[in-house]
C-alpha cells in the first residue's frame, strides 16, 4: 500500500528547525510493509494544507500529517482535514471531559483556545495522547485512511507505537503487538549492538530504537500474527530475550520514567532522599518531584552553586574546597553526605560538574560532572563521568545518570567505577 507523509509547521520552512517525525514516521511505515511515494512540509496556511490533503487522500491509501493539532489559531489541521474530506468538525463532550481532567491535574486553567483541540472529524476516531492535550485522529478516506498526530516528537512517537501502529498493522489484515522497554546508561548504538543479534533471528518481528534524551533509550517491539494473542506472545518472547541481554540496563517495561522507578525503590524500602546540586541547578529535584506522591520519600534539596554555599549549607570543608575544587569527587562525597545530614534522609545524592560553554580547563574540560551518592550504611563514593553536548545537554544526562546510580544502588548492582 502507498503511504504519504505530511509536515505542517511554518516554523520548519522560516526557521532552521529539522523535521525529525517525517523520518521516524517513514521508518515506521516501512518496518509494517506500506511504501512511502511522497514526503512534504507545508506551512500552517489553511488554503495550502487543505489542498494537498486532499489530493493526498486521492492517490494514496494512508495519508499521515503530523502538526498543527494545537490550540492556538495558527494551528489548522484540523480545519483543513475537515475541508479535504467534507466534513466538518465536531466538538466532542468526553474529549472536552477528558482535557479537563488533564489540565486540573496540572493545576492548569481550560481556556476557549484549549477547547479547538476536543474537535473531531465527524467519521474519525481519537488516537490517545498520554503526552498531551493534542490527542490524534483516525479518518476513512475512500482510498484508505488520514491520520492527524500532535507535532512533538515526544509526544507523538509513543502515539505512533501504542495508538497507530496496532491500526495500521490490522489496516494489512494482520495483528500487531507492541512491548517496550525502556534503557538506561547504554546509548542507542549500543542497545542496538546488544539486540540486534536476537532480534534479526525472528520473522514477523520489527524494533524500533527511541533515543528519549540521553542516556534514555526505548526498545520497541512490533509483531505481527493473524491473531492478537500470537502477536503479543511474539512480542512478550522477544523482549524477554533481549532484557536478559541487557540485564540491570533496562528500568521499566511499562515506560514509567526513571525518576519514578527510583521513588517505588524508596518507598518499597521506606527509605527518603535528599539531593545537592550544582550545574544541575535543581533539576534533579524536579525530575524526582514531578510524580504525585513523592513526599514519601524526597525530603528536599539544595542548590548550592557558589563555593560559599557549599560550604556553608552543606558542611563541605574549606580546605577540600581549596585543594580540589568544586568540581571532584571530595566535592561530591562532602555535598552528598552533607545534605543527608541535613535532611535526616537515609539516602544522600549530589551532582557538581562543567556544564558550559565555559569553565572548563585541560585537567576538567566542560562536560566534567561528579555524581556523589551517600547510602544509608557504608561511606559515600563518587562517580566521574566525561559527557559530551551542549549546556543542556550535560545537565540533562547529568541528572539522568544520578537517578540510574541511584537505582543500581538501591537494587544493589555492583558500584560503578
Amino acid at each position: 500500500m502507498h503511504a504519504e507523509i505530511i509536515a505542517v509547521g511554518s516554523e520548519l520552512l522560516d526557521e532552521p528547525r529539522p523535521d525529525t517525525n517525517s523520518p521516524f514516521l517513514a521508518q515506521v511505515l516501512r518496518s509494517i510493509g506500506y511504501r512511502l511515494v511522497r514526503q512534504s512540509i507545508l506551512p500552517d496556511d489553511l488554503a495550502m494544507l487543505a489542498s494537498a490533503l486532499r489530493d493526498a487522500c486521492s492517490r494514496s491509501a494512508v495519508v499521515i500529517c503530523c502538526g498543527g493539532l494545537g490550540s492556538t489559531a495558527d494551528d489548522c489541521t484540523v480545519d483543513a482535514a475537515a475541508m479535504a474530506l467534507g466534513s466538518p468538525p465536531v466538538p466532542d463532550s468526553r474529549a472536552e471531559k477528558r482535557l479537563r481532567k488533564w489540565l486540573r491535574l496540572r493545576r492548569r486553567r481550560i481556556t476557549k483556545l484549549h477547547l479547538r483541540q476536543t474537535r473531531r472529524i465527524a467519521s474519525a476516531a481519537w488516537l490517545p495522547n498520554r503526552l498531551g492535550t493534542a490527542w490524534g485522529q483516525w479518518c476513512p478516506t475512500p482510498r484508505g485512511c488520514l491520520v492527524l498526530l500532535p507535532g512533538p516528537p515526544r509526544e507523538l512517537q509513543p502515539l505512533v507505537a501504542e495508538s497507530l501502529l496496532p491500526r495500521l498493522a490490522a489496516n494489512l489484515g494482520h495483528a500487531c503487538a507492541t512491548r517496550v522497554l525502556s534503557i538506561a546508561g547504554m546509548t542507542e548504538t549500543e542497545v542496538e549492538a546488544a539486540a540486534a543479534p536476537i532480534y534479526s533471528r525472528h520473522a514477523n518481528l520489527r524494533t524500533t530504537i527511541l533515543a528519549l534524551g540521553e542516556p534514555h533509550v526505548e526498545l520497541h517491539f512490533h509483531a505481527w500474527a493473524h491473531a492478537a494473542s500470537s502477536a503479543q506472545r511474539r512480542a512478550d518472547r522477544l523482549a524477554r530475550a533481549i532484557e536478559r541481554r541487557l540485564g540491570s540496563a533496562v528500568f521499566s517495561r511499562q515506560r514509567a520514567s526513571l525518576a519514578s522507578v527510583v521513588g517505588r525503590l524508596l518507598r518499597a524500602r521506606n527509605q527518603t532522599l535528599a539531593v545537592a546540586e550544582s550545574c544541575t541547578g535543581g533539576l534533579l529535584g524536579q525530575r524526582l518531584t514531578a510524580d504525585a506522591g513523592a513526599s514519601d520519600y524526597f525530603l528536599g534539596g539544595v542548590v548550592a552553586y557558589s563555593n560559599a554555599a557549599k560550604h556553608s549549607l552543606l558542611g563541605v570543608p574549606a580546605s577540600t574546597l581549596a585543594r580540589w575544587g568544586a568540581v571532584s569527587a571530595s566535592t561530591a562525597i562532602a555535598m552528598a553526605a552533607g545534605v543527608r545530614l541535613q535532611f535526616g534522609a537515609s539516602w544522600g545524592v549530589s551532582i557538581t560538574g562543567i556544564a558550559g560553554p565555559g569553565g572548563g580547563v585541560p585537567a576538567k574540560p566542560v562536560g566534567t560532572v561528579f555524581v556523589g551518592l551517600a547510602p544509608p550504611q557504608g561511606p559515600a563514593r563518587a562517580v566521574r563521568l566525561r559527557l559530551a553536548g551542549d549546556r543542556a545537554q550535560i545537565r540533562n544526562h547529568s541528572a539522568q545518570t544520578a537517578l540510574n546510580l541511584l537505582r543500581l544502588a538501591l537494587l544493589g548492582i555492583p558500584k560503578r567505577r
